[in-house]
């Protein structure tokens, strides 16, 4: 996925003004910044949900425009913050969904369908929740759910709007060495995160969104810095050292 001169606006605000990147197989890319700075609005556009001020993002040297939406949605799969779910579908046909753009003009799901599925379950740890009614599953049940959607969606690509949200800490851990090998098999990983210390070690590189317009892209070697991440969250960040890998430390008193 290549974005050229991207530019987004909220009303008369510039959350992100002409921005160049490139995310190749592999590469696992992580977007962070303060509230607002525009994370979710660039991940809408990425996934072709919403329209750019300017500039232009190309899905394998192709506008996202010009991509048929069924082809689209086997090419990228896209996980926004929160879902609010009306009817009491079971967990196993809500990720079946995700399933769609591969069945053509067929109406029921077919037992590769279903395999997929449920094995996509499995791999959230959620398997045992496939005939439970989704309206009855706690937040963080309800979000592993919802990524395994998105990994029976089977695409090359994965966007993802903090994923480890509602998460409780065994599962974050696991989600984020899931993705850590889905990466190293040559798939590509957007995802805006918070968690600086949880992404150390998965993250291949970072965009650092910090307002005004204001972009910065690159390894995480080169980005991970304390100056950039203060400048890009808002609060100075130490870097340490331990065990062979890096910590990150907001700086100052934590105390009231």
């Amino acid at each position: 996925m290549q974005a050229t001169e991207l530019t987004l606006r909220a009303g008369s605000r510039t959350l992100v003004d002409r921005l160049d990147f490139e995310a190749g197989p592999g590469e696992c890319w992580v977007i962070l910044g303060r509230n607002g700075a525009g994370k979710s609005t660039l991940l809408q556009v990425l996934a072709g949900l919403r329209q750019p001020a300017g500039g232009q993002v190309r899905l394998d040297a192709r506008a996202l425009a010009d991509w048929p939406l069924a082809a689209l949605a086997r090419r990228r799969a896209f996980l926004p913050q929160g879902r609010s779910d009306a009817f009491g579908y079971p967990v196993l046909d809500t990720v079946l969904t995700a399933r769609h753009p591969y069945q053509g003009s067929a109406y029921w799901d077919d037992d590769a369908d279903r395999a997929l599925a449920l094995q996509a379950l499995a791999d959230m740890d959620a398997a045992h929740l496939a005939a439970r009614d989704v309206r009855t599953l706690s937040g963080g049940e309800r979000q592993r759910v919802a990524i395994a959607a998105v990994l029976a969606q089977q695409t090359p690509l994965l966007l993802l709007d903090e994923p480890a949200s509602a998460l409780d800490l065994a599962h974050q851990v696991a989600l984020m060495q899931l993705l850590s090998r889905m990466c190293g098999a040559g798939r590509t990983v957007l995802m805006v995160a918070h968690d600086l210390n949880m992404i150390d070690g998965v993250a291949s590189h970072a965009l650092l969104l910090s307002g005004e317009g204001r972009w910065r892209a690159g390894t995480v070697g080169q980005m991970m810095q304390p100056d950039l991440l203060e400048e890009c969250l808002g609060h100075p960040i130490a870097v340490l050292q331990h065990q062979g890998r890096r910590v990150y430390l907001p700086q100052g008193s934590l105390a009231g």
